[in-house]
């Protein structure tokens, strides 16, 4: 009811299915079967028989680049060199001292591991398999067409049961060139990842996505975004085009990290960037494709710390992220949390972290020489266990998630951002989400309409005019903390919603000629 009344239409889960979780469930042990920590498969048809009861739609999560090294098919592959699941996966003989390739792990180390119980091709003890994630995450196989046929018979059972689509975890990853090539080492220096050229958009990945899309999607009308990291706007294209049949929309990381940094690096991010960006793609994404609009994820640091970790900020900074990103033209994701202005952990100490990938990449950098004081300010710079505390819906303890010390502690911050509290307030984050979706759903111009910016050249200064003909919104905002003075004249026109609370002076109000900190304001033109 929650979700319902906040005006979500889908709700994405993150893995489910059973799993060791070695990697909060994107190690997954057997696709059709529940986590036993999340309950049963009846507790999901339940859940998925309340969300369409409340007109809502429920998008799983698709992880077939990889499996759990528990997961039978890779059980049996392993110990038996005939065995039909042996080319579900990548294996290589060898000697233990020598892996197959240079390619790194996402999760630090070799992307390959030495099964010294495993048979290799002549069933002799000892094998290499691929994982570019966790040692217990095995690589796919996907030139094996009975692989293929598989994953198309496994997403088939879940929409049968009424599951409406899924997300599809780095997706773009599944086609390898031939031969598992050497990664180029000047590339894996500026990428931090060795052979990621040899995989990220290979050469059999539109073809392996026609047939999902065709064979398991299309017969039940359902829905796909594919996870596609370092995807730019031309590759975008073709994956997303209509008329292509391949996904209908992607996740692209381009606007998480501004250009030269990435998520471990301890900076702060411009949103003159994320400005340009939305400019960029706007204008230049094709008419048969269409945009996804998100900040935040399970895989990412909350963007608002990301900006300005100043506390004083903290509601107008939220306030303008939400109106960018619901009077944008695309399909707005909104992260569990996002809603009631939820920021970064203060974490102490390593031993508060849960996240594998936190956890080899401090190792990794102790080995490297760094001081623990410094691979610990790295590693908190970029942490994914940000975004992975328990969402706060009281003050109270566990912020209301349990009645028990969860898997992840917050830092406290529950006491003074909640659910519970923002409800009983009319100006609260919260809030301003509440009544921006509703204004969302009841116009279509700003779904549909036509895009026009304004003043693209000015420095922290993002604005630009929604729909056509009489049916006209403008939406301007300041990208700074400080005040600005506005660099075209304000919007004249009724105004629908202003990141801060006084209505005596809303942006533009009373010949008001700047914009106070992080100050944004939607209007109807023409009123």
């Amino acid at each position: 009811d929650y979700l319902r009344d906040l005006g979500i239409d889908a709700l994405w889960l993150s893995p489910i299915y059973d799993s060791p979780n070695d990697d909060n469930g994107y190690d997954i042990r057997n696709y059709r079967a529940i986590m036993a920590e999340f309950g049963s498969m009846e507790d999901f048809d339940r859940l998925l028989a309340g969300l369409h009861a409340r007109g809502m739609r429920l998008i799983m999560d698709l992880v077939v680049n990889h499996t759990s090294d528990e997961h039978e098919w890779f059980q049996q592959a392993l110990t038996d060199p005939a065995s039909p699941y042996r080319d579900y996966y990548i294996f290589r003989d060898g000697n233990p001292a020598t892996p197959p390739n240079n390619w790194t792990s996402f999760f630090s180390g070799p992307a390959w591991r030495w099964f010294p119980d495993g048979l290799n091709s002549a069933g002799q003890p000892g094998v290499w398999a691929l994982h570019l994630f966790s040692p217990k995450q095995m690589d796919l196989n996907w030139e094996c067409a009975a692989l293929r046929a598989s994953v198309v018979d496994m997403v088939d059972w879940w929409l049968s049961k009424g599951v409406d689509g899924f997300r599809l975890d780095v997706i773009n990853y599944i086609s390898k060139q031939p031969g598992l090539p050497d990664g180029d080492a000047t590339i894996g220096n500026l990428m931090g990842f060795t052979g990621v050229e040899n995989y990220y958009y290979g050469p059999r990945l539109h073809e392996y996505l026609h047939q999902l899309k065709v064979e398991a999607f299309e017969p039940h009308g359902a829905f796909s975004v594919g996870e596609t990291p370092g995807i730019g706007i031309e590759m975008a294209a073709l994956l997303t085009a209509a008329p292509r049949r391949e996904l209908d929309l992607i996740f692209n990381f381009d606007q998480l990290e501004t250009p030269g940094h990435a998520r471990f690096d301890r900076y702060r991010y411009d949103l003159n960037y994320l400005a340009r960006y939305l400019t960029d793609w706007t204008l230049g994404y094709p008419d048969s494709c269409w945009m996804s609009l998100f900040y935040n994820n399970h895989d990412n640091p909350r963007m608002i710390s990301k900006i300005n970790p100043d506390p004083a900020v903290r509601a107008p900074l939220a306030k303008l992220l939400a109106l960018i990103q619901l009077t944008s033209q695309g399909t707005p994701f909104i992260f569990q949390g996002d809603e009631i202005g939820m920021v970064n952990q203060t974490f102490t100490d390593m031993s508060q972290l849960r996240d594998v990938e936190s956890l080899n990449l401090y190792r990794e950098l102790i080995a490297d020489g760094h001081s623990p004081a410094d691979a610990f300010a790295t590693v908190l710079a970029g942490s994914r266990d940000h975004a992975r505390v328990p969402m706060q819906w009281h003050g109270g303890d566990h912020a209301g998630f349990s009645q028990v010390t969860p898997w992840i502690v917050g830092d406290g911050d529950q006491r003074w951002c909640n659910v519970a509290t923002q409800l009983g307030q009319a100006d609260s984050v919260l809030a301003f989400y509440r009544r921006l979706i509703a204004l969302r759903r009841d116009t279509p111009a700003l779904v549909d309409g036509d895009v026009r910016f304004v003043a693209s050249g000015a420095k922290n200064y993002f604005a630009y005019v929604r729909g056509s003909g009489s049916q006209r919104y403008a939406v301007e905002g300041n990208l700074s903390a400080t005040p600005l003075k506005r660099p075209v004249a304000a919007p004249q026109g009724q105004l629908l919603a202003s990141t801060y609370p006084d209505s005596d002076r809303p942006a533009g109000a009373h010949g008001s000629q700047s914009l106070r900190p992080y100050e944004a304001a939607m209007y109807r033109l023409g009123q």
